[in-house]
């Protein structure tokens, strides 16, 4: 049995002096020695950007860094050889390549058309603040540079349902466009805003079947191009899932492979609106547990006032484990970005700990929190800040320790608002394996907890090194163990 480990490869403002594809292709055998299974990499195609594009404000999708377009050849991540080879090397190390797909938007068309709209009120998407009007419009996408390669499908205004600026008008806002679907939104999972089918620049209409044909056509020629091993959807909760679940079906049964799935539907305190998700589209998917990661930001905030006994309450990995991806920060809720939401440092070991350890989720590591990162962008003030991210020092060792130590029987012991601890007992596939894992918020503490009869008389010790003295289980394999204040202590079997 092999514990699955993701990694999101990448950050919002990846500087590093090493073209990201590159620098994949030369860590692939490092993130195999921390366990990674798969890699979860940033958009490839052509942004409306060109070559500073992170990704998602996608213009070409056929367009992997091979042609001169939105004054760029590559992509910021480099060309389309590199990608094909940092995929060939992940692979060549075990380690499946998660392509991010990006369905709700595309940016920066190529031509003007005259197109009907209607403008609505941004906080109630429902309400009409204008009578019907035409305005000049960037929605005739012909990729002039790629001149039909892969594909000679042209985009135009009815394949959108809405814009976002009116470039006869020289005005932004939301305008609903007029087409033979009316100017009403798609039916789309999110009700925030009234309907929250529109997001950002020119949203995809999957009412229109050409549309859904061509993305269909797509995702055979990225698969085949390709060889990925599963996909991260962008902004589910704006798209139509209908659409998702028949583009997904489509591929899984085209190449008779069950690919891996995980999609972002970024809720902050609402379960349900998740689990109406999982009935919607029948469990096809897992989902990033954006309701764990933002009980870990609180706790990592309210230091000892957090009650850890809660850390996993109201989150998907405790109702639905097996469709959980977890992870502690990504590339939306690191500093200045929209969902900032960034977890205190001191608290990102424990936070590991509670996604690594234990037997719920695939967890998901940040790219940051391997490799460090230095940036600088504007607050919500408008002022330029510098960012510093430091790589967390127990990260490898977690990592091993799930790769190596991490399985067997569960037992919690989430019975202290300020320290909780869990054990696994380990099994007899995996040599050594077992383990005790106690943190605390507060204080340091001690906890009594069982690790299975198989480990009676076994001698475990501290492999975080902050504690230094050795614990030994007795014939029923109950021991006490500790952790030091405001940390984690992970305790594994001696070795022999």
């Amino acid at each position: 049995m092999i514990n699955q480990l993701l990694i999101q490869y990448f950050h919002w403002y990846y500087n590093d002096e090493k073209k990201l594809w590159n620098k994949t292709a030369d860590e692939a055998k490092h993130l195999q020695e921390l366990g990674v299974t798969l890699a979860w990499l940033p958009p490839a195609y052509k942004g409306t950007s060109g070559g500073v594009s992170a990704g998602y404000d996608c213009y070409d999708l056929y367009d992997l860094g091979e042609f001169d377009q939105k004054n760029s050849k590559e992509t910021r991540y480099g060309n389309k050889d590199e990608y094909l080879n940092a995929i060939k090397a992940l692979k060549e190390a075990g380690i499946g390549t998660i392509a991010d797909v990006v369905f709700n938007h595309k940016a920066g068309g190529d031509e003007l058309e005259k197109i009907s709209v209607r403008k609505v009120d941004p906080e109630n998407r429902m309400e009409f603040i204008s009578e019907v009007m035409e305005i000049e419009a960037w929605t005739k996408f012909t990729f002039p540079a790629r001149k039909g390669k892969y594909s000679e499908f042209i985009w135009d205004h009815r394949c959108f349902s809405g814009i976002d600026w009116a470039e006869d008008l020289k005005e932004e806002g939301i305008f609903s466009i007029q087409n033979e679907y009316g100017d009403s939104w798609e039916d789309v999972p999110s009700n925030e805003l009234g309907n929250y089918d529109y997001l950002m620049f020119n949203d995809i209409d999957y009412r229109n079947q050409e549309v859904r044909e061509e993305l269909k056509r797509w995702g055979e020629w990225y698969y085949n191009t390709c060889g990925m091993e599963g996909f991260r959807l962008d902004a589910v909760k704006h798209i139509a899932s209908d659409f998702l679940d028949e583009w997904l079906d489509h591929m899984r049964n085209t190449f008779k492979k069950d690919f891996f799935v995980v999609a972002e539907n970024w809720v902050v305190d609402n379960l349900e609106e998740l689990l109406v998700y999982i009935d919607m589209t029948k469990g096809r998917m897992q989902l990033f547990d954006s309701l764990l990661h933002h009980n870990l930001y609180a706790a990592s905030h309210e230091h000892e006032n957090y009650d850890l006994c809660k850390i996993f309450d109201g989150t998907l990995v405790q109702s639905h484990p097996t469709l959980a991806v977890t992870f502690v920060d990504n590339h939306d809720s690191q500093p200045l970005q929209a969902l900032e939401s960034y977890i205190e440092y001191w608290f990102r070991p424990l936070a590991y700990a509670l996604i690594l350890l234990r037997e719920g989720g695939i967890p998901c590591l940040f790219y940051p929190d391997l490799y460090s990162s230095t940036y600088t962008d504007k607050d919500k003030e408008g002022d330029e800040t510098e960012v510093e991210l430091v790589s967390l020092p127990e990260l490898p060792e977690l990592c091993r320790v799930r790769k190596e130590l991490s399985y067997g029987i569960q037992r919690d012991y989430l019975n202290h608002a300020n320290c909780i601890g869990w054990t696994r007992e380990g099994t007899d596939e995996q040599p050594g394996s077992g383990i005790a894992v106690l943190l605390s918020n507060g204080e340091e503490g001690y906890k009594e907890m069982e690790t299975g009869k198989r480990n009676a008389g076994k001698t475990f010790i501290d492999a975080m090194g902050k504690c230094d003295h050795e614990v030994v289980a007795d014939e029923n394999g109950w021991a006490e163990f500790k952790c030091e204040a405001k940390s984690a202590s992970v305790w594994i079997v001696k070795p022999d």
